[in-house]
C-alpha cells in the first residue's frame, strides 16, 4: 500500500510539473536528491561500521554481557510469559543492549530473531501475542544513550557541534520508552491473561 502511495505522489508531481512547465526543475531535484542520498549513505556507512566496530570490542570483552545481565531484571518483568533461558530472551536483551546504544541497524536482526522465537511460543499463529506486541513497542520507542544515527547525519551537514542532540535524544526516547510500556501493560490489563 505505501508504494502505491509514493507512486501517486511521483506521478502527481511530474504531472503537476508538466502543466506549469516546471519538469527541468523535477528532472534536477531528481539528481540532486540522488547525490545528496549517496552523500549521506557514505556518511551514515562510516559511522556504522565505526560503532558496530565498538559494539565488536564491548561484546568481546564482556560489556554487552554485562549490560544483558543489568537488563535481565526488566526483560523478566516486561515478557513474564517467556520461560526462563529461551533463545527469545537473548535476542531481547541483544536488541535492547544495541538500541540502548544507537545502533538501531544492529539491533534490527536481533528483533526479528527475537519475534521468530516468539512466534515459537504463540498458540494462535495468525495473532501476535502480548509478548510480540511489548518487544514491538520497545524497539521502536527504545531508550537511545547515544543517537549514532543522527549525529552521522549532522556530521554530514557540518553540524558545529552534532553530538549536543544527545541529551534532548535521551529525554524524548526515555519519555516514550515509558509511555509505551505504560500503554503496553493498560492493554495488557484490558485483554486479561491471554498467553501474556
Amino acid at each position: 500500500m505505501v508504494n502505491f502511495i509514493w507512486l501517486f505522489f511521483i506521478i502527481a508531481g511530474f504531472i503537476v510539473a508538466a502543466f506549469n512547465g516546471n519538469i527541468e526543475a523535477v528532472t534536477q531535484a531528481v539528481f540532486d536528491g540522488a547525490k545528496t542520498g549517496v552523500t549521506i549513505c557514505i556518511g551514515l556507512i562510516s559511522i556504522l561500521v565505526f560503532w558496530l566496530g565498538m559494539m565488536r570490542i564491548a561484546e568481546d570483552a564482556g560489556l554487552l554481557k554485562i549490560l544483558s545481565r543489568m537488563l535481565r531484571p526488566v526483560v523478566r518483568f516486561l515478557f513474564p510469559s517467556i520461560p526462563d533461558n529461551h533463545p527469545a530472551l537473548g535476542y531481547i536483551m541483544s536488541n535492547m543492549s544495541a538500541n540502548l546504544l544507537g545502533l538501531g541497524n544492529a539491533a534490527t536482526p536481533m528483533g526479528i530473531k527475537a519475534m521468530q522465537e516468539l512466534q515459537k511460543l504463540n498458540p494462535d499463529k495468525d495473532s501476535p501475542t502480548p509478548a510480540m506486541a511489548t518487544l514491538l513497542a520497545l524497539n521502536t520507542a527504545s531508550i537511545t544513550l547515544i543517537p549514532t544515527t543522527l549525529i552521522a547525519i549532522r556530521l554530514n551537514y557540518n553540524s558545529a557541534n552534532p553530538a549536543e542532540i544527545v541529551g534532548t535524544t535521551l529525554m524524548a526516547t526515555a519519555i516514550a520508552t515509558a509511555t509505551a510500556i505504560i500503554v503496553d501493560r493498560w492493554y495488557r490489563s484490558r485483554i486479561g491473561p491471554k498467553s501474556s
